[in-house]
């Protein structure tokens, strides 16, 4: 597909996130507008509270845009959500007969600050990527027993804290918690000294369900996707995560970049999973192309240093699709909510340079890793500023998420002294 023309010079550029054919969904304020909906396009951001109460917008009977977030769009489901896309490229595009109508209600992204783009009902988080489960299972387990014995049959996930996915240059604290060294006997109370990050993407549901899915439900459920960075303290997942998986470890916060690009958008780039080595039961066999083809790549920046780029991989890596997990995550009758982020699981690839986290670039903290800066990690440390970036490649544009970015604070006081 070509790039899609509009009257908004800086969007019909190669180098742009956000041109006529991305159209993403985020919340906006100004130091004159209070948080509300808006659409990225170019260096600009459309008012969608401004153009639904103006009338250039007019999709239900009832608003759907006094509300800071995405949710209430969410909802409608699939057919409101092409007709929105219908409008938007219709009132933003090259030779738009509204233009005089549209132009009043552009804001330049450059005097807005961007907040969560949803509600996030719950988070569940997957470990659906074939490399990165290897890798981990290699280091702990030994390369002969490597992937859990069910890994090949189904996405294997967790239900994570909706309460901590906070939305990108939110500063990230170094958590607290239990740790216990192979050396000690007994575990101490202390900071995280493994903290980590993981290079994911989130798939948003957008419509709600009481019952299984089909893997084709499952797609046609997903409203958009985002970068998404599981913060992960290693040493007290290690500690904690037998017999029942993480819990404190995953709680800190989980980033989400601002921008929701929706399925449509990512159509055009739709590319398979891998071939499979063990057949997939009925439910979750593949039925067309349900991954993208997505860069993806990381930033470490220490404190007042440049970043380097530490990681560079594709979401198409995936072993399992976000349709498979949220088909799989429906099969026991779960019901699912417009606003559900499902986290795809760290995405490595099958070199060093394209591991989605330090626990694998540095082997366990056994090979560091130096930067640009001649610095060198194993883990994160306070200062650092993590940035993931992503982006599909078309015939002269890309379709971008902007960033999703996070610096690590200090650990608070002690709030249990001895």
């Amino acid at each position: 597909m070509p790039l899609k023309l509009s009257w908004i010079t800086s969007a019909n550029t190669a180098d742009t996130d956000f041109p006529l054919n991305n159209l993403p969904y985020g919340v906006f304020s100004t130091p004159t507008l209070d948080a509300r909906c808006g659409v990225a396009i170019g260096d600009m951001i459309f008012d969608m509270q401004a153009a639904e109460e103006q009338g250039v917008i007019d999709l239900t009977d009832e608003p759907l845009f006094d509300v800071p977030f995405w949710n209430e769009l969410m909802e409608q489901g699939p057919a409101v959500w092409t007709a929105l896309r219908n409008r938007l490229t219709d009132l933003l595009g090259e030779g738009a007969r509204d233009r005089a109508m549209v132009e009043p209600l552009m804001v330049p992204m450059g005097e807005a600050a961007l907040h969560m783009p949803l509600v996030v009902s719950e988070y569940t988080d997957f470990y659906a990527g074939r490399h990165h489960a290897t890798n981990v299972g290699t280091m702990f387990r030994g390369p002969e027993n490597a992937l859990p014995p069910n890994w090949l049959h189904m996405p294997i996930g967790y239900n994570g804290r909706a309460s901590s996915v906070v939305v990108s240059g939110t500063d990230i604290r170094r958590p607290w918690g239990q740790l216990k060294s192979p050396d000690h006997d007994m575990p101490a109370y202390l900071p995280s000294r493994r903290f980590d990050l993981e290079l994911e993407m989130g798939a948003i549901v957008g419509t709600s369900s009481s019952g299984p899915l089909t893997l084709d439900q499952a797609d046609a459920a997903i409203f958009g996707y985002v970068l998404l960075n599981d913060w992960s303290a290693r040493d007290i997942q290690a500690w904690e995560y037998q017999p029942l998986g993480p819990f404190q470890a995953k709680a800190t916060a989980t980033s989400i970049s601002p921008w929701i690009v929706t399925k449509a958008a990512l159509d055009p780039f739709r590319t398979s999973t891998p071939p499979r080595e063990v057949p997939l039961l009925d439910h979750l066999k593949d039925t067309g192309p349900m991954l993208y083809d997505i860069d993806l790549s990381v930033t470490l920046a220490p404190t007042g240093k440049a970043a380097t780029t530490i990681a560079e991989t594709n979401y198409n890596e995936m072993y399992y699709s976000s349709a498979q997990q949220l088909a799989h995550h429906a099969t026991s009758g779960c019901p699912m909510n417009a606003g559900d982020l499902l986290g795809s699981g760290t995405i490595s690839g099958p070199t060093k340079s394209e591991r989605g986290s330090l626990l694998e670039l540095s082997w366990g903290g056994k090979e560091p890793l130096t930067l640009d800066s001649g610095d060198t990690r194993t883990f994160l440390e306070d200062g650092d500023t993590l940035t993931l970036s992503g982006h599909a490649s078309g015939d002269g544009y890309k379709i971008g998420f902007g960033t999703c970015t996070g610096t690590i604070l200090p650990a608070t006081k002690d709030l249990f002294p001895t």
